[in-house]
C-alpha cells in the first residue's frame, strides 16, 4: 500500500480548496443556525448566486472581475431578503421550507436552457478568472514541503480563501462579544423574551440572515475562481446538507467550530476513500471494486456521524446548550 500517497492526499484536504469552500459556507450556517436559530436549508443558493455573478458579470457581459464581485454580494443580500421578508415573521420551519425551495429554484434557473445565453444551461460558465489570477504574486512554480505541494495557481486561491476564513471568523468573534451577538443569541435561546424588552426580532434574524449569506457566497467565489468555472448542479441542496453536517461535527455557536468541521469532514472522506482504494488494490479487500469506495466512504463517514450524534450531539467542540433553539 502506497501510504505515502494517502498521506499526501489526506493532508492536502485539510487545507484544500473544498475545506475552504465548506468552512466559508458553514461559517454563514452558524450565524444563522448556532447563533441565531435560524433553520436555513438554501445556503447552497447564497453561494451559487455569487458564483453566477462573477462569471456572468465576466463571462457573459465583459465586465470587470470587481464589478462582478460587488454584482455577486449585491445579487446575495437580495436574496437573503426575498427568503427573509416572508418567513422571518413566521415560525421556523417556514423559513426552511421557502430556503430549500429557493435554492433549487435558483439552480434550475441557471441551468435552464432558456436562460442559456446568459447563464450556459447544464455547462455552466468558464472563462472569468483571469482577472483574478492576473493579481496573483506568486511566480510559476510549486510551492509546499516534501511531497506535499501545490502550484502557483491553487496556492493563490488558498492564501485568498484561507485570509477570508480567518477574517470571518475574527469578525464573528467580535459580533457575537458585543451586545448585538448577546441579541441574536437571546432569539435564539426565547425569542418572545426578546421582544418583551423592546427588540425588533424580525430586524435582527435579517441582519444574521443577510450577514450570514454574505460571509457563505464567499465560498461560492472561492469554488468558482479555485475551478475557473461554474456549474449549476454543483450548488444542489447536499452542499447546504453537508455545511450543516459541518458546523454540527466542529460544534454549533463556536467561531472556530465550523473551519475545524470542515477540514475533519474532508480528511475523513479522503483518507477513508484512499485507503479502501489502496486496499481493494492490494487485495486485501475483495468483496467490492474500486468504483464501489466513493459510496461506502459516504456510509462510513455518515455511519461515523451518527453515533457522533447519539454520544455528543453538541458536536467535537460544541456545548449542548447550544443546540438548543427556540423553533416556535
Amino acid at each position: 500500500m502506497d501510504w505515502t500517497t494517502i498521506f499526501v492526499t489526506t493532508v492536502e484536504a485539510a487545507i484544500g480548496l473544498e475545506t475552504v469552500v465548506y468552512a466559508l459556507a458553514a461559517i454563514g450556517i452558524n450565524i444563522q443556525f448556532g447563533y441565531t436559530g435560524l433553520l436555513n436549508f438554501g445556503q447552497a443558493a447564497f453561494l451559487g448566486v455569487a458564483a453566477y455573478g462573477l462569471a456572468v458579470t465576466v463571462a457573459t457581459f465583459g465586465l470587470p472581475f470587481w464589478l462582478g464581485i460587488v454584482i455577486g454580494l449585491i445579487a446575495t443580500v437580495i436574496l437573503a431578503f426575498l427568503l427573509g421578508i416572508p418567513t422571518l415573521q413566521l415560525r421556523a420551519d417556514y423559513l426552511a421550507i421557502v430556503t430549500i425551495a429557493a435554492a433549487e429554484i435558483v439552480r434550475l434557473v441557471f441551468r435552464s436552457v432558456a436562460f442559456k445565453d446568459v447563464f450556459g444551461g447544464s455547462d455552466g460558465r468558464q472563462g472569468f478568472s483571469d482577472g483574478f489570477y492576473a493579481l496573483n504574486p506568486f511566480p510559476r512554480g510549486e510551492y509546499g514541503i516534501g511531497p506535499i505541494g501545490f502550484n502557483e495557481r491553487v496556492l493563490w486561491i488558498l492564501v485568498v480563501g484561507w485570509i477570508l476564513i480567518v477574517l470571518a471568523c475574527l469578525l464573528v468573534y467580535l459580533l457575537m462579544k458585543s451586545p448585538w451577538g448577546r441579541v441574536l443569541k437571546a432569539i435564539r435561546e426565547d425569542e418572545d423574551a426578546v421582544r418583551s424588552l423592546g427588540k425588533s426580532v424580525f430586524s435582527y434574524k435579517m441582519q444574521s440572515l443577510v450577514l450570514g449569506g454574505v460571509i457563505g457566497c464567499l465560498g461560492g467565489f472561492v469554488y468558482a475562481l479555485g475551478n475557473a468555472s461554474v456549474q449549476p448542479d454543483v450548488f444542489g441542496t447536499e452542499l447546504t446538507f453537508y455545511a450543516y453536517t459541518i458546523v454540527i461535527l466542529g460544534g454549533a455557536a463556536r467561531v472556530l467550530g465550523p473551519v475545524l468541521g470542515a477540514a475533519i469532514f474532508w480528511v475523513l472522506l479522503v483518507f477513508i476513500g484512499n485507503t479502501l482504494s489502496e486496499l481493494v488494490a492490494a487485495g486485501y479487500i475483495t468483496f467490492m471494486t474500486t468504483t464501489q469506495v466513493g459510496p461506502v466512504r459516504f456510509m462510513l463517514v455518515g455511519l461515523g456521524l451518527v453515533l457522533l450524534l447519539i454520544f455528543r450531539p453538541q458536536g467535537i467542540f460544541g456545548d449542548k446548550r447550544e443546540i438548543a433553539i427556540d423553533a416556535r
